[in-house]
């Protein structure tokens, strides 16, 4: 498949942009340089190669998730720089 510059033209109309006609001619250029380096990798021969998600093994870094005792309620204000009746007091951010 060849990107022509109809194609580009189509393409930025339906993207609602502009595009000079050395635009136009760069960006052709452009995804047809990419269209044949995709070519290239189809010739690879990838039938021992099986399918992956990722390139690096991935293990689950999370903890477990297990009920535990939580901070006490006056340790957890301590360093709140607002508070009002054993909870955090914020600024308002919605108006009436």
């Amino acid at each position: 498949m060849k990107i022509t510059i109809e194609t580009v033209e189509h393409v930025a109309n339906l993207a609602r942009l502009y595009l000079s006609e050395d635009e136009k001619a760069e960006m052709a250029q452009k995804l047809n340089s990419i269209l044949d380096y995709m070519d290239k990798l189809n010739e690879l021969d990838t039938s021992n190669v099986p399918p992956t998600a990722h390139i690096i093994p991935i293990k689950n870094v999370f903890r477990e998730d297990a009920v535990r005792e939580s901070l006490p309620r006056e340790e957890v204000l301590r360093n709140a720089p607002d508070k009002e009746r054993g909870f955090f007091k914020v600024p308002r951010i919605i108006e009436d």
